[in-house]
């Protein structure tokens, strides 16, 4: 009997796909009463605008009125997923994100929150296109993404969630070499080593921290300060031995008589301390 009535809400939902598709899909002056349907067939609209017609902007409204007519259904709530997840193919974050967080604040204990946070974090992760503009887009992408990470840190979501977080966080940090290396060509070197600085001590993990400590020997060489050029280039010579920019920085020291080596007692030499102590990597 269940297998009965299942497979009449089937063709029903068939015959009213055909009719929208004989009519060109609800593009016609009248279209489906959706008062006389129920949820499911109003929601197989959805899927069927969206999957076969790609009709994204009638898909999210098919999900909308399965909301309004059957709140708080069983269908309602698969709707209101698939408007958050719609709304992001479409690229209009602000309402993906909005959809994504009425889920989540309606149905919090349900396995699509999981989903549901992805899908906000990824609100603000694809908007992040370009290193040249403002970064406020990647630091709440950041922060979204670690709530994936740490509240659902079993769900399929969280590897991708890493993934993305370390994308963002390389992000910033080459915002940071962008700023320093427009400073270092302009010979403003102390503006120069306060962004070299921040990546090496901030974004430390990132692949920006190679770059950083070569350039901080070129500022710093430049300033006449051998004993931080030396130390940066230890640590270069430490944590990055293999890459082109400690090959470069041994032959810039070496021709003016200098060798990596930790000196002086500055930040550097702190940082290389810890270096040794495998407490920064």
């Amino acid at each position: 009997m269940v297998r009965a009535k299942e497979a009449a809400k089937l063709v029903g939902a068939l015959v009213l796909v055909a009719s929208l598709t004989a009519c060109g899909g609800g593009g016609g002056s009248k279209g489906p009463d959706l008062e006389k349907m129920d949820a499911e067939q109003i929601y197989k609209l959805g899927e069927f605008e969206l999957a076969n017609r790609g009709k994204r902007d009638g898909a999210i409204k098919y999900f909308a009125e399965v909301e309004r007519l059957y709140p708080y259904s069983e269908w309602a709530k698969r709707a209101l997923i698939m408007q958050a997840f719609t709304y992001h193919q479409a690229r209009k974050y602000e309402e993906s994100r909005s959809a994504a967080q009425r889920y989540i604040d309606t149905y919090p204990a349900e396995e699509d929150a999981a989903y549901a946070k992805y899908l906000l974090a990824l609100s603000y992760y694809d908007q992040i296109d370009d290193v040249g503009r403002d970064q406020g887009l990647t630091f709440q992408a950041l922060q979204a993404l670690r709530a994936v990470i740490e509240e659902y840190p079993e769900s399929e979501y969280a590897q991708s969630a890493i993934l993305k977080f370390d994308l963002a966080f390389d992000h910033l940090a080459a915002k940071e070499m962008e700023i320093g290396r427009y400073y270092l060509k302009r010979q403003h070197y102390a503006a120069a080593i306060n962004r070299f600085r921040v990546v090496v001590e901030q974004y430390q993990t990132t692949s920006q921290t190679p770059e950083a400590l070569y350039r901080l020997i070129e500022s710093y060489l430049s300033l006449g300060l051998t004993d931080e050029a030396q130390t940066a280039g230890a640590i270069l010579g430490h944590n990055f031995q293999s890459t082109v920019w400690y090959q470069d920085a041994y032959q810039l020291l070496t021709r003016q008589g200098l060798a990596p080596e930790a000196k002086g007692d500055g930040w550097l030499a702190t940082v290389y301390r810890q270096v040794i102590k495998g407490e920064w990597l």
